[in-house]
Order: C-alpha cells, then sequence, then structure tokens
C-alpha cells in the first residue's frame, strides 16, 4: 500500500472490528490466523503506544508465521486513564492499527494478538491478580515508563520508602503498584503449586531486567522472606533493549488513518518502520518462537542496550532541549536545522561513542548514522515535547551515566555539561522567544524552582541528587555547567551552540 488512498475509500469509512477485516481495502494487512482459537499466555501491562508498535507487533507476525497460538497476549493496567484505553479497545474487538511511515509511503496493518484487557480497578488490582495467577499466563510482561520502577537514582536502588511502595508494603492483599500485584500473583501460585512465571521488562532501562528482579525481590522481601527467596530461586527476569521510534496518537493519526484506508480505528499507532528487538533467552515457562519473526536473543544483551540507550535515548535528550528552547516542533525539524544536527552529532561523537562498544551488525558510528536516517523521517512526526518529557526520571539513565564515565576517565564532557544546562533552562518554563512551556515533567514544580535557583547558584541544580547522584561535588563539571548556563542567560540558546562548535 502506497499509503496515497482513494475517493472511494475515504467515502465507504468503517469501524475497525472483528467482523470488518474481510471488507477492508486490498492493502491493508490483516491477521492471518484465527483469533478464536489465540489463548493469552503473556498478560503484558501498560498498553500504551510502544507496545502496540513493538512486543504485539512481534508477536502478531509468530502468530501469522504458524506460531503457537497459546501467545497471545491479554492487556492490563494499574493506573486509572488504562480504563480508557481498555474502552475504546473493546469496543473493536481488541483490534487496532499500526502504520509504518517511511517518508511519504504508509504501510497499515491490523493487529489481532490481543484478545482480552483485564478490568482496570486501581484500588486493590484484584482482576489483575487474578489474571496473572491464570496457569494459561506463563510471561507477565511490562511497559511501564522509565519512572515505574521506583528507583532511588542516589543508591540505584529499589525506594521502599515512596509511598505507594510503603502502601503495598502495609497491605499485601491489596496491591496499588505492579510489584505488589506481581507478588501477591506469585504468591498464590506458589500456594497452589502451579509454575511461576516470567517477568519480562520491555522498558528503557539499563539492565531493565535486572531492575524488575530487584524490585520484585526488594518488595517480596519488606512483605515476606520466605516467598522472596522463592521468587529469587523460581523466577526469570530476561534482559531486553526494545527499539522503535512510536509517537503519541492523537486526532492527525486517526484523521490521516481514516483519510488513506476508510478504517475508523479510536487508537492507532504511527511509527517508523524500523523496529529492533534483543532479548537474553531466559524464561522459566517457555517462550514464543520471536527468532522465526526476527528478535534476537544473545547474551551480550548489556553491549546492544548501551548503544541504543545511551546513542538514541540519550540523542533524543541531546537535541530536544535546544529545539524545545528553540521552539522547533518535532523531531525531524530539528535534525534537518544545521546548527541542532551539528551540535548532537558533535556531542554523541566526542563524548560518547567511545564510551559504546560494538555489537553484532553495528560499530558505534554505524549506529549514529542509522539514527540520524531515522530521525530525518518527517512521516513519523515524533514531537519535540515528547522527547523533552520525563527528564528527571530519563537524564539518570540516558544521559548521567555517561557524564560520569567520562570524568571516571579524566576527561570532563564540555557538550554533556551543555546539554545540562540547556535541560535546567528549559525547565524554567520560558523558551527564547518568551513563550511558555507547558509543564512537561512528573516533578516540574521541584525542577522549576531548582531551575530559577540556578541562575544565580548553578550548583544548585546539579545537587538534584536523585537526578546527577554525586556530580555536585565533581568541580571541573560544575564549573562547565555553570559557564554554560551562564551563557544561555545572557547569549541564548542559538549563539551558545554557535560558542560551543567554534561557528
Amino acid at each position: 500500500m502506497d499509503g496515497s488512498g482513494t475517493r472511494e475509500q475515504t467515502e465507504a469509512m468503517m469501524k475497525l472490528s472483528q467482523a470488518s477485516l474481510t471488507d477492508l481495502p486490498a492493502g491493508v494487512a490483516v491477521p492471518d490466523y484465527d483469533r478464536n482459537l489465540v489463548r493469552p499466555g503473556i498478560l503484558h501491562v501498560g498498553l500504551g503506544n510502544f507496545h502496540r508498535a513493538h512486543q504485539a507487533v512481534y508477536l502478531d507476525a509468530a502468530l501469522n508465521a504458524g506460531g503457537d497460538l497459546a501467545w497471545g497476549i491479554r492487556g492490563a493496567g494499574v493506573r486509572a486513564p488504562d480504563a480508557r484505553m481498555r474502552e475504546m479497545l473493546a469496543g473493536q474487538d481488541w483490534l487496532y492499527t499500526v502504520t509504518e511511515v517511511e517518508h511519504d509511503s504508509y504501510a497499515t496493518s491490523v493487529i489481532g494478538a490481543m484478545n482480552d484487557f483485564i478490568d482496570v480497578q486501581p484500588a486493590g488490582n484484584a482482576p489483575l491478580i487474578a489474571a496473572m495467577t491464570d496457569p494459561d499466563t506463563r510471561i507477565v510482561s511490562l511497559t511501564v515508563t522509565e519512572g515505574g520502577y521506583f528507583l532511588d537514582a542516589a543508591t540505584g536502588r529499589f525506594d521502599l520508602s515512596h509511598p505507594a511502595v510503603a502502601a503495598d508494603i502495609a497491605n499485601p492483599g491489596t496491591p496499588g503498584t505492579v510489584f505488589g500485584a506481581l507478588i501477591a500473583a506469585l504468591a498464590a501460585r506458589k500456594a497452589e503449586g502451579d509454575a511461576p512465571f516470567t517477568v519480562m521488562s520491555c522498558d528503557n532501562l539499563p539492565g531493565n531486567g535486572d531492575v524488575a528482579r530487584m524490585a520484585v525481590i526488594d518488595l517480596a522481601r519488606a512483605m515476606n522472606r520466605n516467598l522472596a527467596s522463592w521468587i529469587e530461586d523460581n523466577v526469570t527476569f530476561p534482559n531486553g533493549m526494545v527499539d522503535r521510534i512510536t509517537p503519541a496518537t492523537g486526532d492527525r493519526e486517526r484523521a490521516l488513518l481514516t483519510a488513506r484506508t476508510g478504517i475508523i480505528d479510536a487508537y492507532p499507532v504511527f511509527c517508523e518502520p524500523f523496529k529492533q528487538w534483543v532479548l537474553e533467552d531466559k524464561f522459566v515457562s517457555g517462550r514464543p518462537e520471536l527468532e522465526r519473526v526476527g528478535v534476537t536473543f544473545t547474551d551480550r544483551i548489556h553491549d546492544f542496550e548501551r548503544m541504543k540507550i545511551r546513542i538514541l535515548n540519550g540523542g533524543h535528550a541531546i537535541m530536544a532541549y535546544p529545539s524545545g528552547l528553540l521552539g522547533i516542533p518535532y523531531a525531524h525539524d530539528a535534525v534537518a536545522d544545521p546548527l541542532i544536527a551539528a551540535y548532537l552529532r558533535k556531542v554523541l561523537t566526542d563524548e560518547v561513542l567511545h564510551l559504546v562498544p560494538d555489537v553484532p551488525g553495528f560499530t558505534p558510528a554505524q549506529y549514529l548514522e542509522l539514527i540520524f536516517s531515522r530521525l530525518e523521517n518527517p512521516g513519523v512526526a515524533d514531537t519535540i515535547a515528547r522527547l523533552c518529557f520525563d527528564g528527571s526520571n530519563r537524564q539518570p539513565k540516558f544521559i548521567v551515566p555517561s557524564i560520569v564515565d567520562n570524568l571516571h576517565k579524566g576527561l570532563v564532557p564540555r557538550g554533556l555539561a551543555l546539554h545540562s544546562a540547556l535541560w535546567c533552562r528549559y525547565c524554567m518554563g520560558v523558551d527564547d522567544q518568551g513563550k511558555e512551556i507547558p509543564e512537561n515533567d512528573p516533578n516540574w514544580k521541584a525542577l522549576q524552582t531548582a531551575a530559577r535557583k540556578a541562575q544565580s547558584d548553578p550548583v544548585v541544580w546539579l545537587q538534584q541528587e536523585t537526578i546527577y547522584g554525586a556530580l555536585a561535588q565533581d568541580k571541573a563539571f560544575v564549573a562547565e555547567f555553570a559557564s554554560a548556563l551562564q551563557s544561555l542567560a545572557q547569549k541564548g540558546t542559538e549563539k551558545t551552540l554557535r560558542g560551543y562548535l567554534g561557528q
């Protein structure tokens, strides 16, 4: 399907459903398996766009390739907004579309791997726990965002003092967090003599499986040490690297889908064609044959994830904040801007690539070129606002490790210091044109307060230990940060970037 659409398709609009699959345009791919025979071997928590464009697409491909129909998906959520997602997908028989966009070329598929979405009841999560306890559930997978793991950035440990976590410890039978629900379900399976399930994180975290394991075991240990020991001995937590640029869905995407295909989908997904999934092969109760559809199983997972997190995710952040301050709306506009592109390339080349090992198929330099080609795709329309979001949780994972590693090598990363200053400047809440920047972080008010204080006392920004750890103690880095912040205040973003680039 070339994406041009026809007048007849647009006029013959139809709501997506199981019954309408046979009436869709010939260019739209539909499930080639009997959805009535699919059983949910995977329970996935967090049905956001990334999961629906990534893991669910791989599983749908595996079913289309003749894979075991016992590896369908049952959706789940632990937040009140997830109930709205459930309502929209229920009205479509759990179907939705994924449209891959490459510049002006569009390819749409209907994804049918999910055949259920359990009732969302955040107070106690009884339906979620029951679904996890079901012996058919052999994998519980997660996309709960980087901030959903309750990590203490200063220690790197699971934060047992967080109010939501403390509430689970006090009330283990009615947990409010996904980790409390996992523990309650594993306790029930242990009591019944049923096999445990695999916990598979699909979030953008270094060592995401190790982080999920720490969260579950630390919380279980605070509740029941015998149960914690059983989980430690019997449950597996494979690490995985996931990758696909997937913007948020809005009215633009819904209208574009209908105009091109005639399909009315309440929650379509648009994404780039590129996708990658690299996994450790650690599954306690079996797994789908994902290697048949392009998933890489390897014991070098940490090398793959370091390359992706440091270069792609870190690169997103590096270009996002100056773009936000300069009023650039989309990622493809940012990399088309010679100043932003030069800044992004210089920081990554000088201060990140040397920290990243080669992996099969890519050197860091080759991966950088791939990233630029992906970012240049205007069809994805990934917003700078999305890339700027949640810096308080993303910076400690995507940027700060590169700063620390450079300093350990005796190198003061001037470009990453400038990046930190740009984020600080962004968090003041006004761009270079004097336009207000809307709240764009769960901790926005605290960040804004620190950013404003930092204008007269720069070290205040780096003293946010939950983000920067002990970096405020490094005099050389503090000096570079302070110099960059002063330049931004006096000269603005454009002149400061040109100064860094020697222009």
